[in-house]
């Protein structure tokens, strides 16, 4: 695959970005593409390594030596057939995967991976300019209908892959427009909605129909759903956010993440937004947790104008290398330096928060924390122990609340009457993802919780299948890493 001794003669390669004093005027994209010659030469370092663990890396087993020889081969036609056969929208995780591809890849044993997803944006983007992506509805329908409740990732997914199988597919979502999390929570800086937009229009060609502003549970019964469709796939996402419960987190200033990101994506689009505006100009701004959602807030906050940036983490610092107990190929916790990061904010580790302080009007005015290790004990999992005499107050004015999420709504499951997991999530066999109600499946987040937008897309390939299967006894449709999509 490649040139056979690509990975000798070059080096790894990525895209450069527009200066942070540029870049932080606005919230478009400020990636410099790379050269078409830039690009074969990265293609080039994918080696004939005999078994490719990018495939068991990505979740959507992509067939990342095909599509890398096709660059280097000139071939980007090919390589955009290659790269959607097993990925419906590679301009999403082209943009947003943390690659564990990359972190799988034979060459990262050693060296630098091969950059496997700065290739995999250019494909899609190449083809995109040439037009190449272009609706591909079924030839014939099945006479079913399928609900979709849902416009995230997953939902997306298996929408495509169910109407590409005949059937007839409504995708229902509660907000104003399509896209979920993708469109409300991820930073314009690091994917522009237009991106979105270009693909729902190929979508909507294809036969797809979209319902927004529909909040199914309570603008619509979810069993009058039910009957009006022959099955339901529930991709809703982990919605239910993680709250900090310390004295103060009810003051004035202390907002949720995902009420942030999302007021400034409909600002950044025109779309009018309910409640008071949530600025960070002028403000001193902490945001607590140290994941991706974190970075964006601190990306967004940044190009408010905020007075000061500190970023709060209560593990400990990682290392830019692998840690020992976690060897290739599998996933390392290291430490990983986001764009946003880079921007101007502090970052301080195994910290925690113990009280948000507050002035005589309510009003958030500072934050109080202790310094935190992690004591190995003969538990399985590290034992958190505070610092004596590390405690802190730090000035803040906007505390920004970036923990995750602890699992779904269950409005829905409740009026179906499905069974939950621990976490609210609703419980869906792998190996099916049926749930114990006939005719009701669950994918992506909803089912398996918080995670990424790659497995998000995969579940909804994955579940597509057992629904065709659940609708027509069999199903033509791919699974994981199966190759071209056979048309019906």
């Amino acid at each position: 695959m490649g040139k056979t001794t690509g990975f000798l003669e070059f080096d790894r390669k990525v895209e450069a970005y527009v200066t942070v004093e540029e870049r932080i005027k606005n919230y478009k994209e400020f990636t410099k593409p790379l050269k078409a010659n830039e690009l074969k030469n990265q293609g080039a370092r994918c080696m004939d390594c005999g078994i490719p663990f990018c495939h068991s890396g990505c979740p959507l087993g992509n067939l990342i030596p095909d599509f890398n020889d096709a660059v280097y081969q000139g071939k980007w036609e090919k390589a955009a057939k290659i790269l959607h056969s097993t990925n419906n929208f590679p301009e999403f995780t082209g943009r947003l995967c943390p690659a564990p591809c990359e972190e799988a890849c034979v060459l990262g044993i050693n060296e630098d991976p091969v950059s496997i997803e700065n290739i995999e944006k250019n494909i899609v983007e190449t083809a995109f300019k040439n037009g190449w992506i272009t609706p591909e509805p079924p030839i014939k329908r099945t006479g079913k209908k399928v609900a979709i409740i849902g416009s995230g990732p997953a939902g997306l997914a298996a929408a495509q892959q169910l109407n590409r199988a005949g059937h007839a597919v409504t995708v229902f979502e509660r907000d104003e427009k399509v896209g979920g999390l993708l469109r409300y929570g991820i930073p314009d800086f690091k994917m522009e909605k237009n991106v979105i937009d270009r693909r729902l229009e190929i979508l909507e060609k294809e036969g797809i129909e979209f319902e927004t502003s529909v909040n199914v549970g309570v603008d619509i019964k979810a069993q009058d759903l039910k009957k009006d469709f022959d099955a339901i796939v529930l991709c809703g996402g982990a919605t239910v956010r993680r709250g900090l419960p310390i004295p103060g987190a009810d003051a004035e200033g202390v907002v949720q993440a995902m009420d942030f990101l999302p007021q400034n994506n409909r600002k950044v689009d025109g779309i009018p937004y309910q409640g008071e505006e949530l600025s960070a100009k002028g403000k001193n701004v902490i945001v607590i947790g140290g994941g991706d959602t974190g970075s964006d807030c601190i990306g967004t906050s940044i190009r408010h104008g905020a007075k000061s940036v500190v970023n709060f983490e209560i593990m400990p610092k990682g290392t830019p290398d692998r840690p020992a107990d976690q060897p290739w190929p599998f996933w390392p916790m290291r430490l990983r330096t986001s764009t946003s990061h880079k921007e101007g904010a502090e970052r301080v580790f195994s910290i925690s928060t113990k009280k948000f302080n507050t002035d005589k009007s309510g009003k958030l005015k500072s934050l109080t924390t202790v310094e935190v290790e992690w004591v190995k004990t003969s538990r399985q999992r590290p034992q958190l122990k505070e610092v004596k005499g590390s405690e802190k107050d730090w000035p803040c004015d906007l505390a920004l609340l970036a923990l995750g999420f602890t699992g779904s709504e269950t409005t829905i499951a409740d009026q179906l009457g499905l069974e939950l997991d621990q976490r609210t999530n609703i419980k869906a066999s792998e190996a099916n993802y049926k749930t114990n109600v006939p005719g009701v499946f669950a994918a992506g987040d909803q089912r398996r919780g918080q995670s990424l937008i790659v497995w998000a897309i995969s579940e909804g390939r994955q579940a597509a299948y057992h629904v065709d299967s659940y609708l027509m006894g069999q199903s033509n449709l791919p699974l994981k890493g199966e190759g071209d999509l056979p048309r019906i």
